[in-house]
């Protein structure tokens, strides 16, 4: 059991890193691409405000909580193996 314990502190720290990792690198994709978009097409107004909205959008975006899933799949993939492993 301990082993497991052990195994689970090191999966979240790694997957923790992974996942933040991850977010910062699409949010500043996303960032880029707002910037662009104003270059290209819009021009005119507030560019920072343009861009907080952009960003403040892909907050709540389905995209963002797919990231989560960093968590999620390794965590069953372990769980499935050990239930095989075990009861099978």
């Amino acid at each position: 059991m301990a082993a497991l314990a052990r195994l689970l502190l090191i999966l979240f720290v790694v997957l923790s890193v992974i996942y933040v990792s991850l977010s910062l690198y699409s949010r500043a994709e996303r960032r880029d691409k707002l910037e662009r978009e104003w270059d290209e097409e819009i021009g005119e107004g507030d560019r920072d405000a343009f861009i907080r909205e952009g960003l403040e959008e892909y907050d709540h975006s389905l995209r963002r909580k797919l990231i989560l899933g960093v968590y999620v799949v390794p965590i069953l993939l372990i769980g499935t193996i050990i239930y095989l492993t075990n009861f099978n």
